[in-house]
């Protein structure tokens, strides 16, 4: 017949430290509601039942016969084994029904001894258990079960009885006796579901009718097997061995129906188990950034505290604890469902917390070392099934399984098995969502300094932006950054990114969201600040960050820019765009290099830099749509004048913008990676021109200007002799230009490609000499065959000495050398005759002539100079005056 046990409800706390608990659980309001609605309950079932044992035994006659003496007894321990083979049914919401064969002795008990003795017999066989396994909290209302299904039992078999007109003297009739048997498991399960609907379970309607037939069907069986079998041997004594295989046959069938139903229960357990940590890590996964706190290994405190209920139901425990670590040296949250765990803290140690391997333990406080037994006694448990979780190197957590409810038998394999494959899920769900959670953390902070990274700060800003009408986004970089990786390589620049991110963090709170964007760029998020008051935020903040940075034992100099943006009257927080933001204080704190290191946005800077984004995406389509031409800029030697070559000057015609200056465009074609296609069309352009005037007889040399990223790719100089050898030009014709300072900012990877390129036979300038480096050291560790004087001096040396006294030096070292001296920004005779005077080699500038497309270069070549023979059979021009 069925047995209903009741608990109470999950509860979570956290303990200071690992191993140790902080008192007594907080029980909810509504699980001490729950414990007086059951005591009422229990109350009220047992009173019910004695009353209606007293109204049956005075309506039931009592027959004393000195048989009785040993007729009890026996029936006693009859009840006691057919508990004893029980089938233990458990359901959710704290319910456990267990199947039993009471009904066997039950229906003989009718034909050999009176309702007193039956029910004698049966409340101490019941309450005996109960008591011996120490199961005190539950003995009163199972012992007003007991007296209702016996007293049911009788008076319903008495009623049939009367019903068939057998007299008061007679035996009871069979069809009495298996009425009245079948109604001790009714009014058990009757009683068992009004114990859920006391507790406020839920139970389905269907569940709860197909539970009651199944219980039925079961106990006329066992009813119909017991009086089948108490006939037979009654009239046919000899035929006892033939009852007894019956009986045994049911009971093998009820096994294997028992174990049907427990691997049933089991599948759907671990299911359950399952889903609910795949539920709750895809809910964590979608939690924000800022909400990672509320987690324990990825899920959230309040769904292990659903697992473990959903555990402790399924092995119909009167507790389920779990010890659950976030980190190797955190401490331990605690998970309770059903029974508060006593006031003691669990010892460091603590026996069960420090178990090896990661398979199930059996403790019974009975059988258990003196270690143990004060263990479970800390504990206020009598049994316990103890499991570490494990991942491959480290303990996860422990879970426990405390007292079962069943009143006449504690845990068996079966719970073992189950718990330890719970367990095993358990652990690898929780070890994956560990992983999943620090995988989720990398992905949203810099692993440097630990801030927020640019997809974690767009995720954490969200909020915020939807609660606050007034926003700032403030852009820091400071300019230090490469230049301490190119002084003392890249340990020291990460020491100062750190150092600034702690610096920033100080100054702005720890409430602030910040994070690294790259390099030594940082964001940061003002909410509710007015917009009036964002430039002197972003000032204090600068002053903060300017100031040296002692790293280790060095005090190093740093300068910090900030560019912010506001979010504007027109934006509510439905449409406020962290990204948005983010570009506006990047185009500000780009604009902090004309001088100002504190820039707000205003939208007149977006133009500008649309205008480059423009210039950038459109270019390859311009080169394709012939927009982009080459022009030529003559030089002369001097004082001879004639034509030394010209220089490779490229030019764009926008359909937009109009004429592009190579100072507007080319600035943000190399930045964009593009510079190298841009070289390779001026070059192919200028060898083009070059191989027409070889054609025509006519020897005059090319200059291209390099940027310092065409001397980081290893391959320039194959590219450059294939061009030379695809177009026929002698390598000496070509001349490539660059900046020193462009060359020395990072010569490891500059000077080989230098040298390859000389070897090829090709001439090398040094342009806007006197600006960059500009020592004899450096110009010794060049390559080169030209140096061209900058053309500010050049233009200054009419009205300034020191101009004039710096062309002179220029002049007189590059000869020192054995280098040709090129002057550009000749544009007055008088330059001309000056440098003519200190030996210049060569000039250019617009004197001689402007930068000329190739149809006006013709012209200008017939027009202004003349033809004569020179060397190799080639024409030379000269510039006529």
């Amino acid at each position: 017949m069925p047995d209903t046990n009741a608990h109470g409800d999950a509860v979570a706390q956290a303990q200071p430290g690992p191993g140790t608990a902080s008192g007594t659980p907080p029980v909810s309001v509504e699980a001490r509601t729950d414990e007086r609605r059951f005591r009422a309950y229990t109350f009220a079932v047992l009173s019910i039942g004695l009353v209606a044992a007293f109204a049956v035994g005075s309506w039931l006659p009592f027959h004393w016969d000195s048989r009785l003496l040993w007729i009890g007894p026996v029936l006693a321990v009859a009840f006691l084994l057919a508990e004893q083979l029980g089938i233990n049914v458990d359901v959710r919401s704290g319910i456990s029904w267990t199947i039993s064969f009471t009904e066997i002795p039950l229906v003989i008990g009718f034909f050999v001894a009176p309702f007193e003795v039956v029910l004698a017999a049966h409340l101490v066989a019941g309450i005996g258990t109960l008591l011996a396994r120490k199961v005190a909290g539950r003995v009163l209302y199972n012992a007003g079960a007991f007296l209702l299904e016996i007293t049911g039992a009788f008076g319903v078999a008495g009623l049939v009885k009367v019903a068939v007109g057998a007299g008061a003297g007679d035996k009871i009739p069979w069809v009495a006796a298996l009425a009245g048997t079948l109604t001790a498991p009714l009014v058990s399960t009757l009683l068992a579901l009004a114990a859920v609907r006391v507790l406020r379970r839920r139970m389905r309607v269907s569940t709860a009718v197909r539970l009651t037939a199944r219980i039925l069907v079961v106990g006329f069986v066992n009813a119909s097997v017991g009086l089948s079998g108490y006939l037979v041997i009654s009239n046919t004594p000899k035929a006892w061995p033939l009852v007894l295989a019956v009986f045994l046959g049911l009971t093998a069938l009820y096994w294997a129906y028992s174990d049907l139903l427990r691997e049933q229960r089991d599948m759907e357990a671990l299911s359950d188990v399952s889903l609910m940590v795949a539920r709750s890590g895809q809910q964590a996964a979608a939690r924000p950034a800022s909400r990672a706190d509320e987690l324990v290994g990825g899920v959230d405190v309040r769904e292990w505290a659903t697992i473990a209920e959903r555990i402790k139901d399924q092995l119909a425990a009167g507790r389920v604890v779990l010890r659950l670590r976030l980190e190797p040296k955190d401490a331990m949250r605690v998970v309770v469902a059903g029974d508060d765990l006593p006031a003691a803290d669990p010892a460091a140690d603590d026996p069960l917390l420090r178990l090896p391997g990661a398979h199930v333990r059996h403790f019974r406080i009975t059988e258990a070392n003196p270690d143990v037994r004060a263990a479970l006694l800390d504990r206020g448990a009598q049994e316990a099934l103890v499991v570490p979780l494990r991942s491959a190197n480290q303990l996860l957590g422990v879970v426990e399984a405390h007292d079962r409810l069943s009143r006449w038998r504690g845990f068996g394999k079966y719970d073992v098995q189950l718990l330890g494959t719970m367990a095993s899920h358990l652990a690898t769900s929780l070890d994956n969502r560990r992983l999943l959670a620090t995988l989720r953390h990398d992905a949203y902070h810099d692993p440097l300094t630990g801030h927020l990274n640019r997809p974690g700060f767009r995720q954490v800003a969200k909020e915020p932006l939807r609660d606050f009408a007034n926003a700032v986004v403030l852009r820091i970089d400071l300019d230090v950054f490469s230049t301490v990786s190119d002084a003392l390589g890249y340990a020291w620049a990460d020491r100062m990114v750190i150092a600034a991110g702690r610096r920033i963090r100080d100054a702005l709170g720890p409430d602030v969201p910040l994070a690294r964007l790259e390099g030594a760029s940082f964001a940061a998020l003002l909410v509710g600040c007015p917009p009036e008051d964002a430039h002197a935020a972003a000032e204090r903040l600068r002053e903060e960050l300017s100031a040296p940075y002692p790293v280790d034992r060095l005090s190093v100099e740093a300068n910090a820019m900030i560019g912010y943006a506001t979010t504007t009257p027109e934006e509510s927080g439905d449409v406020v765009d962290i990204e948005g933001l983010l570009q506006r204080a990047d185009v500000a704190v780009r604009a902090t290099k004309g001088g100002e290191e504190v820039r707000g946005y205003v939208p007149s800077m977006g133009q500008i830099f649309l205008r480059r984004f423009q210039m950038v995406t459109q270019f390859r389509q311009s080169l394709e749509d012939g927009q982009v031409s080459v022009h030529y800029q003559p030089k002369i030697t001097l004082p001879n004048r004639q034509v030394a070559g010209v220089e490779a000057l490229v030019r764009w015609v926008h359909p937009e913008f109009g004429r592009l200056g190579p100072d507007e465009f080319v600035p943000a074609i190399e930045a964009a990676g593009l510079i190298g296609v841009l070289t390779g069309f001026v070059l192919g352009e200028a060898l083009k021109r070059c191989r027409k005037w070889l054609d025509e007889g006519l020897r005059i040399s090319v200059a291209v200007n390099l940027s310092v990223r065409n001397l980081a790719d290893e391959d320039f100089p194959n590219k450059v002799a294939r061009e030379l050898e695809h177009h026929g030009i002698p390598p000496e014709l070509l001349t490539f230009e660059l900046t020193e300072s462009g060359v020395m900012s990072d010569p490891q990877k500059a000077l080989p490609i230098l040298r390859e390129l000389h070897s090829l036979g090709i001439t090398l300038a040094v342009d806007d000499f006197g600006t960059g480096y500009s020592s004899l050291a450096y110009l010794r560790q060049l390559p080169v065959d030209q140096v061209k004087i900058d053309k500010s001096f050049v233009l200054g040396m009419g009205t300034d000495l020191g101009d004039l006294a710096v062309v002179r030096s220029i002049v007189e070292l590059g000869h020192s050398l054995g280098l040709t001296v090129v002057a550009e920004g000749v544009e007055e005779d008088v330059a001309r005759d000056q440098l003519e005077a200190m030996g210049c080699d060569v000039a250019q500038g617009y004197l001689i002539s402007r930068p000329l497309p190739e149809d006006r270069l013709e012209a200008w070549l017939q027009a202004r100079t003349a033809r004569s023979p020179g060397r190799h059979s080639e024409t030379v021009l000269t510039l006529l005056t």
